[in-house]
Order: C-alpha cells, then sequence, then structure tokens
C-alpha cells in the first residue's frame, strides 16, 4: 500500500514536516495549501526535496466553494483555478483535493454541480492535473461520499475522480459498505482519520479532534476492507486535525502516523484473511505475536535505592541480590519481580523506568514492536548475562520482551544474596525470608502498573501498547484530582494476566518535573494478594507509612454499602479502601509516595475486575495533601 500523509498532521515548517515524513517511511505526502504560503521555499525547491527525499507530492489541497454557484461566481472560480494549476505545474502535483462546497454554494442541482466540475476538469486536464471531488460531512448540498460519486458519474470526465475520506463518511454513521461497488477508476485519492466517538457539531469535531488510526472509535479496519474489495490501488494518506499534534514534536508524530498504518494494514489483513491476496493492493503485515501472558518484572530507576528497598520489605519482599556487574538490585515475593535500578540515576526521582513482559515468543515479539517502528533499547550484555530485548514506549519507558518462564534466566545475575539479604530484612523490619517462603507470600504478583503519560504521547501510547503488545483498551475514565482531571485509559489482555493504566498527567504538573526532564506526576505499581488485611497488618507492625485516608471517606463507605461495623472499623484502622460492583468486592491500600513513586496492593473477590475507580479521587486528594504538608 501507497502511504501518505498531509502535511497538515504535522507542527514545524515545511521543510521539517517533509523531512520527518521521509524518515518515518511515508511514501509521499499532501501539502496543505496553508504550509506552502507560509514557507519560505519555492514551489521549484519543494520539488527538488521531495526529490532528494525519495518524497512523491501526491496532492494539493483544498480547492473550496467551486460548484452549485452562479455564472459569475464560475468564472471567478475557474481563474483562481488556473492560478493554482500552474502552481502545481511548478511542485509537480497532479491532482488536486476539491471540496464540495459549504459557503457559496446556491444551487441544488446535480446536474449543474456536475457541468461545473466537467468545465473545472477541462481546465485541469489541460495542465495534466486531476480533480478528486470530496463530499464534506457538513457540506452544503453534497455530504455523503455516495452523493459526490454520482455528480463525478454525471461529469463523465477522464480528470474528474472523487475522494474518500473516512471522517467525513465514518462521522455522519454513513454505511461504507458501498465503497466496495465503486469503480476503482473513479477513485482518485483516499484519505483516513479516526476520531474519539463524541456528541459534538461534525466540524468541530473534525478541525480538533481526529485522531491517527487505532486511536479512536471507528472501525477503520472495516472501511479498509471495503475499500480493498472495491480494486482501489492507489495511495491512502492521513488528514488529522489535532491540536496536541500540530504543538508535538514533529518526528514522533511522523513514528506514529505510519504506526497507524502499519497497525491498520495488518488489521485489515486479518479482516480480509485468505481473500487479501486476490485484490490488487498489496498491504503490509506484522509478525503475528500474541499478548503477553503476565508480567516478568516492573523496574524503579532511582538514586534513592534504600527509601523503594525499604516499601518493599514492609511488604514482604525479599532481597535476592544485587547484580554481579551493576549497580541493580532484585527484590520478589511470589511471582512479582521489582529491580531497582540505580545506574545513570544521580538526581533522579523513583520512577518507573523499564516493564518487562512474558510472551510466548520473545524474537517475535520483538520483531513485531520494530516492525512499528519502535526505536530499540540499547542495552550492553556480557557473553555471561542473559540477552534481553526491548523498545521504547512513546512516554520513554523501556518495555521488554522476555520468555514465559517461571524463573527468568536474567534472575540468575542477582545470585548470591545469603547474609547481606538477611541484614537487609533485619534493617528494614522484614520477616526474614518472607519473599522466598511460599507459605509466608502473601504477594502473588503484579496486578496491574499505573504509567503517567505526557499530554503529548497519551494517545500515541494507546496506540503503542495496543499494536505492538496487542492489548485491548477498556473504556476511558475520568478521574477528578486537586489540579484538574485525570484521564485513564485502561489497556489489558483478553484474560486480564497483563493490565496497564495510562494516566494523562494534568497540565498543572505536565512540563513541571524535578531536574531529569519528566513529569512530577507520580505513577504506581499494583501487586495482587490473597489476604489484604494481614498483608497491611504485617506491614503496619513494621512500620510502613500508609496513605492517609479521610475519616469523610468511611463515613460515605458505610452509606454507600451498608458495611457491617466490625468490618468497617477493620478498613478503618488499616486504611483499607473498599469498592464492590455486581460482579464482586476490591478492597486495596496504598503506601506513602517515593520520589514519584508508590506502591498499591488490591485484593479481588468474586470477579471484581475493575481498579476501584469511586476512590481514585480520594487517592489523588489525599495524595496532594500530604505531599503539600511534607513540602511545607
Amino acid at each position: 500500500m501507497r502511504t501518505s500523509i498531509a502535511t497538515v498532521c504535522l507542527s514545524g515548517t515545511l521543510e521539517e514536516k517533509m523531512l520527518a515524513c521521509a524518515r518515518a517511511g511515508f511514501d509521499g505526502i499532501e501539502i496543505f495549501e496553508q504550509d506552502l504560503v507560509v514557507s519560505p521555499m519555492s514551489p521549484e525547491e519543494i520539488r527538488a526535496l521531495a526529490d532528494r527525499l525519495g518524497l512523491t507530492l501526491d496532492l494539493y489541497q483544498p480547492f473550496r466553494d467551486l460548484e452549485g454557484v452562479d455564472e459569475a461566481t464560475l468564472a471567478a472560480n475557474l481563474r483562481r483555478a488556473e492560478a493554482k494549476f500552474a502552481l502545481m505545474d511548478r511542485l509537480g502535483i497532479d491532482t488536486m483535493l476539491v471540496c464540495s462546497n459549504v459557503g457559496t454554494a446556491t444551487i441544488d442541482d446535480d446536474a449543474v454541480a456536475a457541468d461545473q466540475l466537467r468545465r473545472l476538469g477541462d481546465l485541469a486536464q489541460r495542465h495534466g492535473i486531476r480533480l478528486a471531488y470530496e463530499a464534506l460531512a457538513w457540506g452544503r448540498y453534497v455530504n455523503t461520499y455516495r452523493h459526490a460519486y454520482r455528480i463525478v458519474e454525471l461529469a463523465d470526465h477522464p480528470a474528474v475522480g472523487t475522494c474518500l475520506d473516512s471522517f467525513h463518511i465514518l462521522s455522519r454513521a454513513d454505511d461504507p459498505a458501498a465503497i466496495a461497488e465503486l469503480d476503482p477508476s473513479r477513485i482518485f485519492f483516499v484519505q483516513l482519520a479516526d476520531a474519539p466517538v463524541l456528541s459534538l457539531d461534525i466540524l468541530s469535531w473534525s478541525r480538533h479532534y481526529r485522531l491517527f488510526p487505532g486511536q479512536g472509535g471507528f472501525d477503520l479496519a472495516g472501511f479498509m476492507a471495503h475499500l480493498v474489495h472495491s480494486g482501489y490501488d492507489g495511495a491512502v494518506s492521513l488528514e488529522i486535525f489535532n491540536d496536541t499534534f500540530r504543538q508535538s514534536n514533529v518526528q514522533r508524530t511522523a513514528i506514529d502516523a505510519m504506526r497507524s498504518l502499519l497497525w491498520l494494514q495488518d488489521r485489515t489483513a486479518a479482516r480480509l484473511d485468505a481473500a487479501a491476496d486476490r485484490f490488487p493492493m498489496r498491504l503490509a503485515t506484522l509478525a503475528p505475536a500474541a499478548a503477553p501472558t503476565g508480567m516478568d518484572f516492573a523496574e524503579i530507576r532511582t538514586d534513592d535505592a534504600e527509601s523503594v528497598a525499604a516499601l518493599l520489605a514492609h511488604l514482604g519482599f525479599a532481597f535476592v541480590g544485587q547484580h554481579r556487574r551493576k549497580l541493580v538490585q532484585l527484590w520478589t515475593q511470589g511471582a512479582a519481580r521489582i529491580v531497582i535500578n540505580g545506574q545513570r540515576a544521580t538526581g533522579a526521582a523513583a520512577s518507573i523506568s523499564a516493564l518487562g513482559f512474558q510472551v510466548a515468543d520473545p524474537d517475535t515479539s520483538i520483531e513485531r514492536a520494530r516492525g512499528l517502528r519502535a526505536a530499540p533499547v540499547p542495552r550492553q550484555n556480557t557473553a555471561d548475562e542473559a540477552v534481553l530485548r526491548g523498545v521504547l514506549a512513546p512516554d520513554g519507558t523501556e518495555v521488554f520482551f522476555g520468555a514465559d518462564t517461571a524463573e527468568p534466566a536474567w534472575a540468575d545475575e542477582f545470585g548470591g544474596a545469603g547474609a547481606a539479604a538477611a541484614d537487609r530484612a533485619a534493617g528494614t523490619g522484614q520477616d526474614e525470608g518472607a519473599g522466598g517462603d511460599p507459605a509466608s507470600c502473601l504477594v502473588t504478583g503484579i496486578d496491574h502498573v499505573n504509567l503517567a503519560q505526557p499530554w503529548q504521547a497519551f494517545d500515541e501510547a494507546v496506540l503503542f501498547y495496543e499494536s505492538a503488545l496487542r492489548l485491548s483498551t477498556r473504556p476511558a475514565t475520568e478521574v477528578p484530582s486537586p489540579l484538574g482531571l485525570v484521564r485513564s485509559q485502561v489497556m489489558r489482555s483478553d484474560d486480564g494476566a497483563v493490565r496497564l493504566a495510562l494516566n494523562l498527567v494534568p497540565q498543572a504538573l505536565d512540563g513541571g518535573g524535578n531536574g531529569d526532564g519528566r513529569h512530577p506526576y507520580a505513577e504506581h505499581v499494583a501487586f495482587a494478594t490473597t489476604d489484604i488485611v494481614a498483608l497491611a497488618r504485617r506491614a503496619t507492625a513494621s512500620g510502613m507509612e500508609f496513605l492517609p485516608i479521610p475519616e469523610n471517606y468511611y463515613e460515605d463507605l458505610a452509606a454507600r454499602f451498608g458495611l457491617e461495623e466490625g468490618m468497617l472499623a477493620t478498613l478503618r484502622g488499616l486504611q483499607l479502601l473498599y469498592d464492590r460492583d455486581e460482579h464482586g468486592a476490591f478492597l486495596h491500600f496504598y503506601t506513602g509516595t517515593v520520589g514519584r513513586l508508590f506502591l498499591e496492593v488490591v485484593q479481588r473477590l468474586d470477579g471484581y475486575d475493575g481498579y476501584g475507580a469511586p476512590n481514585a479521587p480520594v487517592r489523588l486528594a489525599s495524595q496532594f495533601e500530604h505531599n503539600r504538608l511534607r513540602a511545607g
């Protein structure tokens, strides 16, 4: 499939956009008129740059308000078009997007519209240019793709075809199935955009909230399947109007855009199955890696390893040992493994720096991720060390793929803890050996990980984890905090063995940081337990600092759930939180915060599958107040 992207999707100058698109691997670009008008480069220089970069210039756009007008207005439109065609000659672009009339149309007559497009087609043909007529979803008289196609058929001109735009079709809930029946020779161009499902006027929706494929709620794989069935084999381009993308790093956005097209081709090929080979359009496919089967480890980078180790020890984790050649520690309990990394951590507040996932075939998983343009994690190994291969997530988190084994090979590099483990356990109040003795392991594994996402990486991260790790999305939620709404998107494997919660950092915090270029918003690892009361009591006895929960919460809890007094007293006494739904109950608690990290322990009862969302505002408010007092 020939890939293209409109320059309006990206930030920066036209030259920067072209360089980013070439580096991301696009075949071509659409030149958005405003980008050309403000560029210091001449059309000839733009054409030469595209040649050097190996980019085709696929479309010039937009040409507005042509058809359905009186003769005087049409004459002025044709003069305007003549100037644009001369400009396109200089650029070497042979296709122009013509949008259905929104502002000046006064004649609602398909025959008139077709005749006027035909006359424009005569003019375009003399320049070797084609016209791709597109139905805007808010067009005055023409606002559906089938209506635009009927007018193209009436025009019956070799230089007049149609442009299909997924946003204009799917935002109106129009059925794209008829695309499969269109004559592919009359489809001159195709544009794609995803979008969140919003109750908003279509024009505002289109101008500010479009997304790359896989980041919104449209069935673009279904749209593409109909397009492939039509026999179309031209360029498929991204046209995204999005306030965030226009402010984000141009190279990252271009890579995100290409990732979305690779993901979409793979999804479309899967939708078509064996039938895909019958059609002219050749779809790229990805390595068929399965979703992760479990969490291998979570890594915390910090220059304050002692404070993080103390939190783990209070929860009953055992210190396995320090890596034989690195400033890295391993702590375990049950199937939960936590790595504390002190390398290159001077001045770094504790935060989640890497996640390890267990997969059926690490080689296939890394091949899939690299095929989606994920950058590799630079890592050096000696001959006697396990090879860990990983890629960088959009927010910089390192994502590693390991074999699905009870004891990973890399853990052998932390052997020989011996007396050091006992000394450390004694120093933090840990019951010696608790993390290694199955009888005393109250933590069974990692339940989920909550990762804070900077505003410019949120949608990119959702697509990354869905495409590279094949995690599925759950409905997003918004949680109020003292510093603004926190948008949360849960990503998980179908069986729930792997769960990630991506939280969009409030703008009041984003860009703050503590000297290492990252946001100060706290994120956390949540551990699963079979007996949260026993674990909380053990942690209390060892002197662990819990996140304080206000009394008002427990009064509200009693009113909402009618809990019996003994249980309510236990919850209050141990600062546990509680939720319940039609499936079961959920108990959890939070530790205090170290740097940008805190820990959570959860117990799921009788099929509860959520995350205690009603309690999130309590946690955010308590953390804000607790941190404010501590800072003061």
